[in-house]
């Protein structure tokens, strides 16, 4: 799922390696605060979790930038 990072779909979904970056860093420190994750763990690392949560459209940073929205609290 590392391979990912490589594409430019991703960077596209979220508006930008900055964003990208920035949301992969906010939703880690929410799971290494006890945060659950969106999808199944399946013996996946904390990063691969958060990689595959934005391939799924489970989260994305918020327009203001400085918080993470979960597709559940948005009603999706």
């Amino acid at each position: 799922m590392i391979e990912a990072l490589k594409s430019e779909e991703i960077v596209q979904k979220v508006g930008g390696r900055f964003r990208l970056c920035a949301l992969i860093q906010r939703r880690l420190v929410e799971l290494m605060d006890g945060a659950r994750p969106l999808i199944e763990r399946d013996g996946r690392s904390d990063l691969e979790l958060v990689i595959e949560e934005i391939a799924q459209d489970k989260i994305a940073l918020a327009e203001d930038g400085e918080e993470v929205e979960h597709a559940v609290d948005a009603g999706a």
